[in-house]
């Protein structure tokens, strides 16, 4: 059996592997459409890892002298890539503004002046991310009411599918939207998935597929998160409607080529190689962030060391302080504060676009260690998971994980090392 001589490179091996086998320029190859025989051919698109796979896309396209590309893809400020047919426009996330505003109007707008048939054919780019990055709000709000709401929802602990149930009916592109402007062309469509369970109707809020849910089920949800919304989004919603179904609104192929569990079998296959038995706990877990640390707390005592722990899905803040982090930073405070002194316990929780909510790191690493360091300087760990101040606490004991935009996003990672 390989030793492990460094605990905490081997985790940032694994975070490594893992976001490698979720690169663009790996997956988008793999599924590029051929073009219709007298058509034309468009590229359009959100998400973080959008800029990414039209670069891809671009490099891997064998008809560009017969079948020209243009396009538009937006993506979140400092994740952009060198494209030469494909317009990449930049906007912020997570929490949408008028740049991302505009960004949305001119895709609308070259989507429109395209003039579009069923002969032609576009491709969609879709990632994490793509729900703040695709705004044009529905005529009874305002954008800056819009733009309440979504903060709002990122602070109430709702899961990603809660979330952009809501965010479909307050937007006109989203939940289909953007297939509607597309139709009647053949819609080809490419998603890296940044949701538990690779659900392509909660994906970026499903720009090109019909929303399922009612204007009933959003007011509940409304109420269930206690959001504040402008009364008039209340009447609109209250208006009786009919839930759709979740099949296409175009004629249109989806493929989700990047997603949680190609990232942790990437990750465990490297630990195996290692000769470390590997326990890949869910690919696609859900849950308030303290109580998912302190299941895989309680599970590490039922496997035998030396051994890896895996899991990949995200888990979910309710914020009531007004500190610093994400949910990874989070389930690693939870995580450090269950740990107690086992010094034998080595952990990495982080997003895999290397964001972690809206701070600069991916995510913190938490061992035994970190708490020695934190006792040292004064640091009371209680005070700062109630003021959901992650980044703060592993600033202070160098526990950050910080990696810079990773060019995919298949969301939340964690590993767990027990050592011998």
């Amino acid at each position: 059996m390989m030793v492990v001589s460094d605990p905490l490179v081997f985790l940032r091996e694994l975070y490594d592997a893992a976001v490698a086998a979720a690169q663009p320029s790996k997956s988008v190859p793999l599924h590029m459409p051929k073009p219709r025989q007298s058509g034309r051919v468009f590229v359009v698109g959100a998400g973080k890892a959008s800029a990414q796979m039209a670069q891809s896309f671009e490099r891997s396209w064998a008809h560009h002298d017969t079948h020209p590309l243009s396009g538009i893809v937006i993506t979140r400020y400092g994740y952009s890539a060198p494209c030469e047919h494909i317009k990449i426009l930049e906007a912020a996330h997570p929490v949408p503004d008028t740049a991302g505003l505009e960004a949305t109007g001119q895709l609308i707008n070259f989507l429109r002046a395209a003039k579009l048939t069923e002969n032609d054919l576009v491709v969609c780019l879709i990632s994490g991310g793509g729900s703040a990055l695709l705004v044009q709000p529905i005529d009874c709000i305002s954008f800056a009411e819009k733009a309440q709401i979504n903060d709002a929802l990122l602070k109430s602990g709702a899961p990603i599918q809660h979330m952009n149930i809501i965010r479909k009916k307050i937007s006109k592109i989203k939940g289909g939207g953007l297939g509607e402007m597309i139709a009647p062309a053949h819609l080809h469509t490419l998603i890296i998935s940044d949701v538990a369970g690779d659900d392509v109707s909660s994906i970026a809020s499903a720009p090109t597929l019909a929303s399922k849910s009612s204007n009933a089920e959003a007011l509940a949800l409304i109420k269930r998160y206690n959001i504040a919304v402008p009364s008039a989004l209340r009447a609109y919603l209250s208006q009786d409607d009919t839930s759709d179904n979740d099949s296409p609104i175009v004629h249109q192929d989806i493929f989700v080529i990047a997603s949680a569990k190609m990232s942790l079998d990437a990750a465990a296959a490297l630990a195996r190689e290692r000769g470390i038995d590997v326990h890949i706990l869910s690919d696609a877990l859900e849950g308030e962030s303290g109580e998912c640390a302190r299941m895989h707390m309680v599970k590490i005592s039922e496997y035998s060391a030396p051994c890896l722990i895996l899991s990949g899905g995200e888990t979910t803040v309710h914020v009531r302080g007004d500190g610093r982090g994400g949910n990874n930073g989070q389930f690693a405070l939870e995580a450090l504060k269950a740990l107690g002194a086992q010094k034998h316990i080595y952990g990495l929780s982080a997003d895999t676009d290397g964001i972690d909510g809206s701070e600069d790191n991916a995510g913190a690493f938490f061992y035994a260690a970190l708490a020695d360091k934190a006792r040292q300087k004064g640091l009371d760990i209680e005070s700062y998971i109630a003021n959901n101040d992650s980044y703060g606490f592993f600033e202070r004991v160098d526990g950050l994980l910080v990696t810079g935009p990773t060019q995919t996003n298949v969301n939340d990672f964690r590993a767990i090392y027990i050592a011998a």
